[in-house]
């Protein structure tokens, strides 16, 4: 697989605090990190808000999900200035069909492994948005006269969701899933809490 970087060119340089990779985004070409820190989680606009590792050149970044042909699920952000490679996909995958099948089915067997581990990483940061957001509403709730808990959103969903720690599209991804699965109702800035016990059982993670 060295030959592949090494035959490729001159790297690209980078500074610091450059997204290199943004997470669910088509792989049109697979990144191998010569020198510099990466920070590797999830981010929110100009931050890395959640950090799940951090990789040291010379590194592949997102070699295990072009092997699976998936989208990363990761942010990746310079944490210095650096310089890499960006392998376009074909290429890559040349490169990997040229290994003996032993050699290629351990790849991917382990960039497999590497990416369940990954994807459920992440996916605990969901749970502990949602975690949060139920926290949030139980908080705010009030009785109101049709009885019930209600919530009323006294500030824009941006705001709020800054206070939470989560990111906007956060925020109104999980008030959609408490919606579907029945916890949440109402409409506009009004939000009832026809659930109240489900609520404080996801508040507590």
């Amino acid at each position: 697989m060295s030959q592949i970087v090494s035959t490729f060119g001159q790297p690209e340089s980078f500074a610091p605090g450059s997204w290199l990779r943004l997470r669910r985004q088509p792989i049109a070409s697979v990144l191998y990190l010569e020198s510099g820190s990466v920070l590797l989680g999830v981010g929110q606009e100009s931050t890395l808000r959640h950090q799940l590792g951090q990789v040291e050149g010379p590194a592949w970044l997102d070699a295990a999900f072009a092997l699976q042909e998936r989208p990363s699920c990761l942010d990746m952000q310079a944490q210095s200035a650096g310089r890499l490679y960006a392998i376009p996909m074909a290429r890559f995958q040349k490169a990997v069909a040229d290994l003996p099948q032993p050699a290629q089915q351990l790849l991917k067997d382990l960039a497999k492994a590497y990416c369940s581990q990954t994807e459920l990483a992440v996916s605990r940061l969901a749970q502990d948005a949602e975690a949060r957001c139920a926290q949030w509403l139980l908080h705010h709730a009030k009785p109101h006269a049709e009885g019930g808990l209600r919530v009323i959103l006294q500030a824009r969903k941006r705001l709020i969701a800054a206070q939470l720690g989560i990111a906007p599209e956060t925020f109104s991804r999980v008030l959609r899933q408490l919606r579907e699965h029945g916890l949440i109702a109402g409409r506009g800035n009004v939000i009832d809490l026809p659930k109240p016990s489900a609520l404080e059982v996801l508040a507590l993670g």
